[in-house]
């Protein structure tokens, strides 16, 4: 009976007062891959309770020919004004992969602006190009702007945020993080917007990252994986190992799942179609950084784990070198920092001429100056032997997965107005390797 007595009510109104009531109006929307074939996860908030729906239809076809149910869960910022939002999820399935969609979420009360993506290919063969970066706040996020052209070019595939949003997402009782979503709509509506929780999510047990993003599997969006093209992506949280109040148990359930998911990575007949294994989390195992941050530290909690736990709580360096992890990619440090192929603080470059070729050790990035009102990190003046460049300037970096064989990343400069500054190409998956011949050679280690 209310939206009866609201339409007419609102008939004897000016029309410029015949609006949606502002709560129930769809904001901060954004998509998601949830590691099933031929779908895509549709996410926003509104602040009444409202249905959720989404409507949409292929590119170029009539608009709004199919429709789409989901749900919302209700979450209570934890600050003094208890303020309360609803976050909406919609699935949607048996999308033609590569085919493009036009669609709009909300429901009769209010819908958001027609948006537009891609429905992941899901071919091995599929050559995905990503940006990535981690540390971006909605004050000073100096490489918004460019990510944001970038996208509406057609420029990237999917996204990968590695931790730290906001800055941070639950202060001012959320509305930073209402702010900071609204801010990335204009990327994350249009493609995958793919997560993992760094050390500037740990207010409240980490609940606005585990609410207001819709990641796969089951951990609230903590770890999990997914594949796409030749390449097992793996995404987990280093801050298990640093926020030891919120529970130990999630650092020895996350290291159980990560083993278990790299042996079935592993497995003969999914690393012949998948050779890549690629993992991205937060805080480093290996830095230059002049800030005394873990990753600085020879004893890095996370490359080495813990011995001030009962019992020990083990480092992930070995089970990541043991199970041929390609490429590692991080965040936290507001800088760029490209290293060497590195094990137990040693070089293992492929050879001389050509160190990212047939590699003997995984290969880490360092992407986290996307821009924050942090600003920018130092490094110490000479570089560890194991750091093949670096930069302080603002930026992030892009990467092409262009086949079974061949990974290209590139880091753009934002004080460079767009400049790539540096760039390198990762030849030949570990698994192609034989292991065996570990001990380091003297020829193969870099200056």
């Amino acid at each position: 009976m209310a939206p009866v007595l609201y339409f007419l009510f609102c008939g004897l109104m000016p029309l410029a007062l015949c609006v949606a009531p502002i709560g129930s109006q769809p904001e901060q929307v954004h998509i998601s891959y949830p590691g099933v074939k031929g779908s895509m996860v549709i996410t926003w908030t509104t602040f009444n309770e409202t249905d959720s729906m989404v409507e949409y239809n292929l590119w170029g076809g009539k608009l709004f020919t199919q429709t789409a149910k989901g749900n919302s869960a209700v979450f209570v910022d934890e600050g003094p004004e208890k303020r309360k939002m609803y976050i909406h999820r919609v699935t949607l399935l048996y999308l033609r992969p590569g085919a493009t969609y036009v669609y709009h979420c909300g429901s009769e009360a209010g819908w958001s602006d027609l948006f537009f993506f891609s429905a992941l290919n899901e071919s091995t063969s599929f050559s995905p190009k990503f940006a990535l970066f981690g540390d971006m706040g909605n004050e000073n996020p100096q490489s918004l702007g460019r990510l944001q052209k970038d996208t509406q070019a057609g420029m990237y595939d999917v996204i990968l945020h590695i931790g730290d949003f906001a800055y941070d997402m639950h202060e001012d009782n959320g509305r930073i993080g209402d702010e900071f979503m609204k801010q990335i709509e204009s990327i994350a509506a249009y493609v995958p917007y793919m997560t993992c929780p760094g050390n500037h999510e740990w207010a409240y047990n980490f609940s606005h990252y585990r609410s207001r993003f819709s990641m796969p599997g089951q951990t609230e969006n903590l770890w999990y994986s997914w594949n796409i093209g030749s390449a097992h992506v793996i995404s987990f949280s280093t801050e298990v190992y640093f926020y030891l109040e919120y529970g130990l148990d999630l650092l020895f359930k996350q290291y159980e799942w990560l083993k278990s998911d790299l042996e079935e990575a592993n497995k003969p007949e999914n690393r012949a179609v998948r050779p890549w294994i690629i993992t991205m989390a937060h805080r480093p195992m290996y830095c230059s950084d002049d800030d005394n941050d873990d990753c600085t530290k020879f004893e890095s909690y996370v490359r080495l784990g813990r011995n001030d736990t009962k019992p020990p709580a083990p480092g992930l360096e070995d089970l990541f070198y043991q199970h041929g992890v390609d490429l590692e990619l991080w965040a936290h440090e507001h800088t760029y920092e490209r290293l060497w192929p590195v094990y137990g603080y040693k070089v293992y470059n492929g050879s001389t001429d050509e160190p990212y070729v047939n590699p003997k050790a995984p290969v880490h990035i360092i992407t986290g100056s996307a821009g924050c009102r942090e600003k920018h990190d130092g490094f110490i003046p000479k570089p560890r032997e194991w750091s093949a460049f670096r930069s302080t300037d603002y930026g992030y970096t892009r990467m092409h997965l262009i086949n079974s064989t061949h990974i290209y990343l590139e880091q753009v400069s934002e004080d460079q107005s767009g400049k790539v500054i540096d760039s390198f190409t990762l030849g030949i998956a570990l698994s192609k390797l034989i292991r065996g011949f570990l001990e380091p050679n003297s020829s193969l280690v870099s200056p």
